[in-house]
C-alpha cells in the first residue's frame, strides 16, 4: 500500500440469493445471527453480525447485470462457487447441528485438522459454502 494511503474497512460481504428474505431468515436462524433489516422491496437484507455486515441481494441486478454480466450459482452438489463464508464457534460440533436442523445441507461433518482448527462444512439455500470452524490460535 502506498503510504499515506488509508486501508478502508471492509463493510460488507454481499451474497446473492434467490429469495433474499428466505437466505436471510435462513442464516438468522442456522448461525445464530439476528435480521438487522429488510427493505420493503425484498431486494436487500442484512444480519447483525458485527464490524462486517453480511447482506443479501437477489441475483439478477439491473443496474449490474448489463455491465458485469449474471451471477451464477453452483448448478450441482459437486460444483462450488468462488467464495466461501467462514464462520468461528467455540462449539464446532453444536453449530454444526443447529445450522442443519435449520435449513442448511450438511456437506462435512466437523472434523479436527491437523493445522489446530475443527471444520464442518454445510451449502446454504442457494448452494454456497459455509465453512464452520473453531478460531485457530498463532
Amino acid at each position: 500500500m502506498a503510504s499515506g494511503a488509508v486501508r478502508p474497512a471492509l463493510a460488507y460481504i454481499v451474497v446473492y440469493v434467490e429469495d433474499v428474505a428466505k437466505s436471510a431468515a435462513c442464516y438468522a436462524a442456522a448461525f445464530g445471527y439476528s435480521v438487522r433489516r429488510i427493505d420493503q422491496s425484498h431486494k436487500w437484507a442484512e444480519l447483525d453480525t458485527g464490524s462486517t455486515t453480511i447482506a443479501f441481494t437477489p441475483l439478477h441486478q439491473r443496474e449490474t447485470d448489463a455491465l458485469t454480466g449474471e451471477v451464477q450459482l453452483p448448478k450441482s452438489p459437486r460444483e462450488r462457487g468462488p467464495v466461501e463464508i467462514c464462520f468461528d464457534y467455540t462449539d464446532v460440533d453444536a453449530a454444526y447441528r443447529r445450522a442443519v436442523d435449520n435449513g442448511a445441507v450438511p456437506v462435512t461433518p466437523p472434523e479436527q485438522k491437523n493445522w489446530g482448527q475443527k471444520v464442518g462444512y454445510v451449502r446454504d439455500l442457494d448452494g454456497n459454502i459455509v465453512r464452520m470452524g473453531s478460531h485457530v490460535r498463532e
